[in-house]
């Protein structure tokens, strides 16, 4: 059985003190969930965050990380620093990190092998701008950003992906995929694995939404057959929000 995942991405929110606040709502609230839940925090948290999470479900994951080992690369932090804090999960390839530092298919590449040889699970986004949805190229670019990035993996490498496909157009601007446009873009995801390494690791690959997920969407949007759980922006930030999503898995 794949996994079923909520991961909450905290993007450039939250001091140190603030963080520690809502871990600190979160242990109350996360007792028992029926899905991995993973919590992405900015850099500064990540050591403090992953002694707070010991003996409880929850996992942490850090929002990126270098595209080189070590070396003279000031303000930069490595896969080895992340995986060091305690964190298991990093998040590349998110659309922020695409749009506004251009990272490229090629510098991810280089993230995702540097974070597979330092033993973290990836969280690799994919998804399409509005223009690119307009006119119906989707499944062009999902597809395109897993060849530049991922599937150039082996299979027992490629074991370690998660995929989270986030339309752009919906992140953060309350326009949600409908249930439906999620599936079938999800279904499509799945067939691509299944085209480059088979039946079984395309069964077993957890692909998430994201794109302003929500308690009151989530249900639905979980209840397809391809939709595996969510990466979670703004509803990450408040125990209630994301324990409301994390509760669609009952």
């Amino acid at each position: 059985m794949r996994k079923k995942i909520v991961a909450g991405n905290w993007k450039m929110n939250k001091s140190l003190q603030e963080g520690i606040a809502l871990v600190n709502d979160l242990k109350e609230v996360v007792k028992n969930p029926n899905c991995d839940v993973v919590i992405c925090t900015p850099f500064i948290h990540l050591a403090t965050v992953a002694e707070m999470l010991k003996g409880t479900p929850m996992q942490l994951g850090a929002e990126n990380c270098a595209d080189k080992a070590s070396g003279a690369y000031t303000g930069e932090v490595s896969a080895e620093m992340v995986k060091s804090t305690g964190a298991g999960y990093v998040i590349l390839g998110h659309s922020e990190r695409r749009q506004y530092y251009n990272e490229t298919g090629e510098i991810l590449k280089e993230k995702v092998l540097l974070a597979l040889e330092n033993g973290l699970k990836v969280l690799y986004c994919i998804g399409e701008s509005l223009e690119e949805r307009e006119a119906d190229k989707q499944n062009e670019v999902v597809k395109k950003e897993l060849e530049e990035s991922v599937f150039n993996l082996s299979e027992e490498q490629f074991k370690n992906i998660v995929i989270a496909y986030e339309p752009i157009w919906a992140i953060g601007t309350g326009k949600t995929a409908t249930a439906e446009q999620a599936e079938e873009i999800h279904a499509y995801i799945r067939s691509c694995v299944k085209e480059r390494y088979g039946a079984q690791v395309a069964e077993d690959t957890t692909i998430l939404y994201g794109g302003s997920c929500k308690a009151s969407n989530a249900p639905e949007l979980f209840s397809k057959p391809d939709i595996d759980g969510g990466l979670i922006g703004g509803a990450s930030l408040k125990a209630a929000d994301f324990k409301g999503i994390i509760d669609a898995w009952k």
